[in-house]
């Protein structure tokens, strides 16, 4: 059904998987890149309460004076939380995380908008190819909990109606970091 995958497509893969579940996939060479594409999403979106509780992203918004909340105070306002993730899952499209990862799954399911900032390492053609990932990371402490998100949260339980948002967030975003 898929072939063969060419390894330095599955960017282009991931992308058109994720778009087709109305997810929004984002391209940046670098970190500055990043930052203005983090900035363009909120302006499309129009929120300002973002949310980032993972050490590494913290530091790269720090470092360009990104405003965001790094902790949980008033989350019950939260629009937007920015996580990592463990693996990118090209063939479907999917973004694997995991409650071990520093935002758990707050972050990820509560605020309108989900941004995941992976890197192009974490990029991977199936799920087995991220799972091991997940084993080489972790070892035999392997998190209790690992999910896979396809797209943003939807529904058609409403009248047969596909409704965006209903259980989760409305939109998700991924923004791949070229390694360096």
């Amino acid at each position: 059904m898929y072939g063969e995958v060419d390894e330095s497509a599955l960017d282009v893969l991931f992308a058109e998987r994720l778009t087709a579940v109305a997810g929004h996939f984002v391209y940046c060479e670098d970190e500055i890149q990043l930052v203005e594409n983090l900035l363009a999403m909120v302006e499309k979106e129009k929120l300002n309460k973002l949310y980032a509780w993972e050490e590494g992203i913290q530091r790269l918004l720090d470092a360009y004076e990104f405003p965001y909340y790094r902790s949980d105070t008033q989350f019950e306002e939260a629009e937007i939380g920015i996580t990592g993730c463990e693996a990118l899952i090209a063939r479907h499209g999917c973004v694997l995380v995991s409650n071990a990862q520093s935002a758990g799954r707050r972050l990820s399911i509560f605020p309108h908008v989900h941004a995941v900032i992976a890197r192009t390492d974490q990029l991977v053609l199936d799920i087995k190819d991220g799972l091991s990932l997940i084993k080489t990371k972790y070892g035999e402490a392997l998190p209790t909990s690992i999910t896979a998100i396809t797209g943003p949260s939807r529904t058609a339980d409403i009248e047969k109606t596909l409704v965006l948002g209903a259980h989760g967030p409305k939109s998700l975003y991924v923004f791949l970091l070229e390694n360096r």
